[in-house]
């Protein structure tokens, strides 16, 4: 932690915090309302940040002191230039207060203040588009995730993985509301995906940054990054970590959201498989209405040769105009495809390494060197795979 009686500048004086700050009191020198990364490193020169911590926090005042000292305790035994992004998430209570007081505080530490309550995956998304580090850290701020298990992600990284997420393999909450329904939301979304994780839900996930800059994450898409993160062929690696009961504080999440999870899991699974190619999922689907319609078709005429009355005339409008309508949401989604692909500068590939002289996509991760806590190396050895 850094020294207390260091003198620390107000955050109005970062470019960056003029923009978070929007609605305080300007400074006589007027800046933008709005500045770019590079414009607010360009203007604030600070070291290469090796290692970003994200942590989102909603109403989190009785933790956030207890696990901030702890977080920056831990990066501190790091041999690297670290940051710690607190994002608060419109908390009504005096988190907000609290994340400034640690910016004062330390240098290492910034804050995302948000008007309002927009939920984890966007204060997640947030930190992702702030944060400097090669690699990015992200860690829930109630205390349950335990800081001392980031050396372990960072090993499994630095051994060629891009997503090292985290497992509570002895997780410590209530077996009927949390542990049983995250069981099977987990099953489900392995099966779905194709990735077999057995955690989804833990927060504790470190991730190389060239990773994360090909996520587009919304609503509660958060749960599904590593799942996400395949889309751009990324190497994802599951390591046990510790979990610890919640001392303090309210838990914020309970099992009415396995609907939203249901549901944000179709969107994954048309992402993962029919992103670049929506024909080929509304296509077979026109197609089966099609088929539907011609054995309506023949039902009927089979009906109208016998002398009978006719009944299924309507079956044969009906899944004759689904058919068309399908198809014709196929070639809207093709033409939006290829607008997206071709207006804002996205490729359909994603490079891991390059010869041709081009700036290669997926960088090197960050090496711990003979400082850090090498006893982390057994734990993502031991590390189940997955690829």
């Amino acid at each position: 932690m850094a020294d207390p009686g260091r003198s620390r500048s107000s955050p109005l004086d970062s470019p960056v915090h003029r923009c978070r700050l929007a609605g305080t009191p300007a400074p006589r020198k007027k800046m933008p309302m709005a500045l770019t990364r590079a414009e607010a490193e360009s203007s604030n020169p600070r070291p290469d940040i090796d290692l970003s911590v994200v942590i989102p926090l909603y109403n989190e005042e009785e933790c956030i002191d207890l696990a901030v000292a702890e977080v920056l305790d831990e990066l501190g035994k790091l041999p690297l230039n670290v940051e710690l992004i607190l994002v608060n998430d419109g908390s009504t209570d005096s988190t907000g207060a609290k994340a400034f007081a640690w910016h004062e505080r330390d240098e290492r530490v910034e804050v995302i203040e948000f008007r309002r309550n927009f939920g984890q995956t966007a204060g997640i998304s947030a930190g992702f588009e702030h944060a400097s580090g090669r690699v990015v850290v992200v860690m829930d701020g109630d205390r349950q995730n335990d800081p001392a298990d980031i050396p372990s992600l960072l090993v499994a990284l630095d051994q060629g993985y891009d997503v090292a997420s985290g497992w509570r393999a002895n997780r410590k909450d209530k077996l009927i509301m949390r542990r049983l329904p995250s069981m099977a939301a987990n099953a489900l979304i392995s099966r779905v995906t194709g990735l077999h994780l057995h955690d989804f839900g833990c927060t504790l996930k470190a991730y190389d940054r060239q990773v994360i800059e090909h996520l587009e994450l919304f609503g509660e898409m958060h749960r599904f990054i590593p799942a996400l993160a395949l889309i751009s062929g990324a190497k994802v690696i599951e390591i046990p970590v510790n979990h610890r009961a919640r001392e303090l504080g309210s838990s914020k999440y309970g099992i009415s959201r396995l609907p939203r999870v249901v549901l944000d899991l179709l969107t994954v699974k048309f992402l993962l498989d029919y992103r670049q190619r929506p024909m080929q999922f509304f296509g077979r689907v026109a197609m089966g209405c099609a088929a539907a319609a011609s054995v309506s078709a023949v039902w009927e005429s089979s009906r109208i040769m016998r002398g009978r009355p006719s009944r299924g005339g309507g079956l044969v409008t009906i899944f004759g105009l689904a058919s068309l309508q399908f198809a014709s949401f196929g070639l809207i989604g093709e033409l939006l495809t290829r607008l997206y692909f071709k207006d804002s500068g996205h490729r359909p590939y994603v490079v891991r390494r390059d010869t041709t002289g081009e700036k290669a996509l997926l960088r090197p991760v960050v090496t711990l060197g003979q400082g850090a806590d090498q006893s982390a190396v057994g734990a993502a050895r031991g590390a189940k795979d997955v690829e």
